[in-house]
């Protein structure tokens, strides 16, 4: 991911909607917020550096053994992996044997906020995985279910180029609606579409300058 490693802030939000275009809601208890977090996009990508500088962007493998595209890291008191025993989240990173990074100031405040704009108020993230897509990356659907229990909602916060983000019901063969998301656009699903498949079909590329044909995405859990 030298691409990701290496973008400026200011590439990574060129493509940046400006706030105020309001909340969307994609399903019961599903809700886009669109431009949310724009106000904080430079903030969140400064934040970023020390992370990436202390537990790098790596492509984990599946228990299959398939190596995803999508480049992953974590910051928190536990962070998802993937490797051949499983998925699950650890407390330490397994390339560096270490500690997560602590997760910023910044990122918990952006999620807390957009958490109770979409109706779950007191959401207390302890983990945010970190992905990092080049417009070749993509996402299967997928559910989020190695948390604990499920009872607090997913936040997902768009930073970068915008990809089509899929968003599909509780049964992987529920048709999923294709959403556009753009720099600052924030996802947040839990109550009944706790479950609900979801994944990125694609990213748009498109020539923003050195370093800036990537997309980050953070995704805010409660997993323990």
């Amino acid at each position: 991911m030298s691409t990701i490693r290496g973008a400026a802030t200011g590439d990574l939000l060129s493509g940046a909607r400006r706030p105020g275009r309001g909340a969307e809601a994609l399903a019961e208890g599903a809700m886009l917020l669109a431009g949310f977090a724009a106000p904080e996009a430079a903030e969140l990508m400064k934040a970023l550096a020390p992370i990436l500088a202390l537990a790098p962007f790596r492509h984990m493998v599946t228990p299959g053994g398939h190596r995803m595209s999508v480049a992953m890291t974590n910051c928190g008191d536990t962070g998802w992996v993937t490797d051949r025993r499983g998925y699950r989240y650890d407390a330490v990173d397994p390339m560096t044997k270490r500690p997560w990074p602590p997760m910023p100031a910044s990122f918990r405040a952006v999620a807390i906020r957009a958490a109770a704009a979409a109706g779950f108020a007191g959401f207390e993230p302890d983990s945010c995985l970190i992905n990092g897509y080049e417009p070749a990356a993509r996402l299967s659907l997928h559910q989020d279910k190695n948390e604990r229990h499920f009872t607090a909602p997913i936040v997902s916060v768009s930073l970068g180029l915008p990809a089509i983000f899929l968003f599909g019901g509780l049964r992987r063969g529920d048709r999923p609606r294709r959403i556009r998301l753009e720099s600052g656009d924030v996802v947040v699903w839990g109550g009944a579409a706790r479950l609900a498949f979801h994944g990125i079909e694609r990213v748009l590329a498109r020539d923003d300058g050195p370093g800036g044909r990537c997309r980050v995405n953070l995704t805010f859990r409660k997993a323990l």
